[in-house]
């Protein structure tokens, strides 16, 4: 099993490395599934695969007999360790769930709508911020800047020039606003996503390199 496999894979030498945008992005994902079970009482843990998984892979032991309880805690302590996400972060999600998933027919509904709001937002930024993401990796705090800055941009701007951006960013700031999520929380998903891209797209250079060689 793959989704995980990166998470605690750290080599000894260097003790700071992280996962890849898979696994924070399955982590977000275990996070959102077990605020869910908790939320519904959902004891078919079929109904939140991502959260059997990390169930299984990390044997996390099921607390207090409720489904999503052990995971929950466990997955945001990660999130937290390994990404440096804020309380406020996973505060927005739990509100999010609870506010758009009422019952267990809304689950497969919220999660495709998150699911897009994702991917679209990603899709736009890194459309947006092109050169800006070839900064050198010690200008993190800069790109971290640019990408609150795009967001808002996002965010509160109507008109774009270019049609398939200006669609983009009208059916973001659509998610948006029917999942309940402030620009603070889109930067600190974002700046994970396109953080974690410029690691994974530094290390596959070299390799590049040496199959040339080859």
């Amino acid at each position: 099993m793959s989704i995980f496999a990166n998470l605690f894979n750290k080599n000894a030498e260097d003790k700071k490395s992280v996962g890849s945008i898979e696994d924070f992005v399955s982590l977000t994902r275990v996070y959102f599934q077990s605020v869910i079970a908790i939320n519904l009482g959902i004891t078919n843990i079929r109904l939140t695969p991502d959260v059997a998984n990390f169930k299984r892979l990390f044997k996390i032991p099921t607390q207090g007999g409720k489904l999503g309880l052990g995971e929950k805690a466990a997955a945001k302590r990660m999130l937290m360790q390994d990404y440096g996400l804020t309380e406020s972060f996973f505060k927005e999600i739990d509100g999010s769930v609870k506010r758009n998933c009422r019952n267990q027919n809304d689950i497969n509904s919220y999660l495709f709508m998150y699911q897009a709001f994702s991917n679209d937002l990603v899709m736009l930024l890194s459309n947006l911020m092109q050169w800006k993401l070839r900064l050198p990796s010690f200008f993190s705090g800069a790109l971290r800047t640019m990408t609150e800055k795009t967001i808002h941009d996002i965010c509160t701007k109507n008109v774009w020039k270019a049609d398939d951006v200006h669609k983009t960013a009208m059916a973001v700031k659509q998610y948006k606003e029917r999942l309940g999520y402030s620009e603070q929380w889109m930067t600190e998903y974002a700046y994970n996503i396109m953080l974690l891209a410029k690691k994974e797209s530094k290390k596959k250079k070299p390799e590049a390199k040496q199959d040339t060689k080859a």
